[in-house]
């Protein structure tokens, strides 16, 4: 599915990069529902990225970013413990999951604890695109002086 933004972008320039992302995002929604995750927002310019991976250790699961994409995937060495599996209900298959990343988006850290991938990123913009005040100066602007005419005189 595609969407025609060109009535957007009549007085738009440099946009085009969301029409990228809303075709990504019709392609993401068709895509695997696992491991399931969670987008919270935890404050005005944070989020945390919460993924259920059961199973998984630190050093089976490899955060990385590249082109505004953050990647998260998971892979499981083999274990050969002896042991016969009768049901298995906790999901141990290797995954990956791409999140776009919106401008200025930077990840600052990655946590696994008790089953689940905290991932916290943070929208950071830089200084040279923060809005900024521009002041307003006055200056006298002065005629010249065989130009004026003052109250009592007529010109010639």
């Amino acid at each position: 599915m595609s969407y025609d933004f060109a009535p957007l972008f009549r007085t738009a320039i440099g946009f085009d990069r969301l029409a990228r992302l809303a075709d990504h995002a019709a392609q993401v929604s068709s895509a695997p529902s696992y491991p399931p995750y969670n987008i919270e927002k935890a404050g005005d310019d944070s989020y945390v990225l919460t993924m259920a991976v059961a199973g998984f250790g630190p050093d089976d699961i490899d955060v990385s970013t590249q082109d505004n994409t953050l990647l998260v995937s998971g892979r499981l060495a083999e274990q050969n413990d002896g042991r016969e599996v009768l049901h298995r209900g906790i999901a141990t298959r290797a995954f990956e999951r791409r999140f776009v990343l919106a401008d200025h988006i930077q990840v600052e850290g990655a946590d696994l604890s008790n089953g689940l991938l905290q991932i916290a990123v943070r929208r950071v913009v830089p200084e040279a695109l923060k809005p900024r005040r521009i002041p307003v100066g006055a200056r006298q602007l002065s005629a010249p002086a065989n130009d004026v005419v003052t109250a009592g005189e007529h010109a010639a």
